[in-house]
């Protein structure tokens, strides 16, 4: 029997199979020219392999399939992203995800493939690390094949932000039983002892923040509880820390502490009333600082109303009809009124400087008329300069020269009436003429009458 006769092998495949059994039959024509059916058709055994042939092929044929070879670490499907770690991931799907009815039958040693798997699944596992990850307060195992803390942080969908605080920083290498932190920044919106500022913290409550930033929180007035956790979205509050006040009031002085937000709630937290005008010494409303000294000032306030006298004017005109040195008053003037409000206070008894607070006019000035003469007075009346005229005066009116009789008929100081008066070249009325002129006029009627115009009183001319 021949070669020709028995079917061989064919050569070991891409997966390590053998490649498709060839057989070769004699020439056509032979004595065994028929073609004979494949052995391995269904229902059908080669009758012509040897016994010890099928035994063997019996013997080592696996009852399972052989996985494939692992693929290189960096053979990953054109296009795909991840990196190393991808790759890894990529390598582990196709050692673990392969199916029994796609691999072929391989005709290998069975110590050559127990030798195989086992240095292909220590290498997976050599490069599986076990690692704790905790954001912000939340804590989970993982096992990866990153190779840095980046790394697993970009597998497990961590953003980092500017204010965010990562330990290990990022970029450090993996071992495995490391414990990653990432804590995210949050902005803080702060009201402190009256100033606002924004700040970021990675504190998860309230007083955690309080704490990082070295707020003195004992005795503080806090807006939110001390407990509040503080989101990713950040908080907004207010802290106002225990100050020292000295209060200074109906002449005692006291030291208090208080986390008020103005200096008035400061006194009444002290107990100090304000009434009435009472005011302080810095403004009520202000904030209180530390180390600050508040007078309060008592204050009582009284008005007081005074009258004064506006003064009138006087509007002069010339009159050459007047001797020199004469003057009519054709229209007397009068002051007026004005009512002046003061406001008078007293400072923790002590009175203040008066203070103008409004005014008005009750009554306005009348402006008076006054006409001055400018004709040359003549130097004298001969025959009656010599007379007594000042006796005469004092008899008639008292030596006045405004001087009205009661009946409203004579006047000036020799008690003149209206017409003789202007017989003799006067103006208006007597009394309003200046005693120069009466006299001047008085000699003339003396030289026209004699002392007939004075039958009571002429003979004083001559005494």
């Amino acid at each position: 029997m021949t070669k020709s006769q028995y079917e061989t092998y064919g050569p070991v495949g891409p997966h390590g199979t053998h490649g498709p059994i060839a057989r070769t039959v004699p020439d056509p024509g032979g004595p065994h020219s028929a073609r004979t059916l494949p052995y391995d058709l269904p229902g059908g055994r080669d009758t012509y392999r040897p016994a010890y042939e099928a035994e063997a092929y019996l013997a080592t044929e696996p009852a399972l399939p052989v996985p494939r070879p692992a693929p290189d670490v960096y053979d990953v499907p054109e296009g795909a992203s991840g990196g190393r770690a991808a790759r890894r991931r990529a390598r582990g799907r196709s050692r673990s995800g392969e199916r029994p009815e796609s691999a072929v039958r391989r005709l290998v040693p069975q110590a050559l493939v127990v030798a195989f798997l086992a240095g292909g699944t220590s290498a997976f596992v050599a490069e599986d690390r076990s690692v704790e990850l905790t954001v912000d307060g939340g804590h989970r195992t993982l096992h990866t094949f990153a190779d840095d803390v980046t790394e697993l942080l970009e597998e497990e969908g961590v953003r980092l932000g500017r204010h965010d605080v990562v330990a290990p920083a990022p970029g450090t290498p993996l071992t495995d039983g490391d414990e990653i932190t990432v804590r995210h920044g949050r902005p803080l919106r702060l009201t402190i002892d009256g100033e606002q500022r924004t700040v970021w913290t990675t504190a998860g409550t309230v007083e955690e923040a309080l704490r990082q930033f070295g707020v003195r929180a004992e005795g503080a007035y806090l807006s939110v509880s001390r407990s509040q956790p503080i989101g990713r979205a950040g908080l907004r509050f207010d802290v106002r820390t225990e100050r020292t006040l000295t209060i200074v009031a109906d002449g005692r002085s006291r030291t208090v502490r208080t986390n008020a937000a103005t200096v008035g709630q400061a006194l009444e937290e002290a107990g100090v009333a304000l009434h009435g005008e009472d005011t302080t010494s810095v403004p009520a409303a202000s904030f209180p600082r530390d180390g600050q000294a508040v007078t309060v000032l008592r204050v009582t306030g009284t008005r007081e109303v005074r009258e004064e006298p506006i003064a009138y004017t006087v509007e002069r005109t010339e009159d050459p009809s007047l001797f020199q040195g004469t003057e009519v008053v054709d229209r007397q003037g009068s002051p007026g009124l004005r009512r002046i409000t003061y406001l008078v206070r007293t400072v923790n008894g002590v009175r203040q400087r008066p203070r103008l607070e409004g005014s008005e006019v009750v009554r306005e000035p009348r402006r008076g008329k006054v006409r001055y003469g400018t004709r040359q007075r003549p130097a004298s009346v001969g025959g009656a300069d010599h007379l007594n005229w000042h006796a005469l005066a004092v008899c008639e009116s008292g030596g006045r020269p405004d001087a009205v009789d009661p009946s409203g008929t004579y006047g000036g100081l020799y008690q003149f009436d209206a017409p003789t008066w202007h017989s003799l070249g006067g103006h208006g009325r007597p009394q309003d003429a200046p005693a120069e002129e009466q006299t001047f006029r008085a000699k003339k009627l003396y030289l026209r009458h004699g002392t007939s115009p004075w039958p009571h009183c002429g003979g004083r001319l001559r005494g």
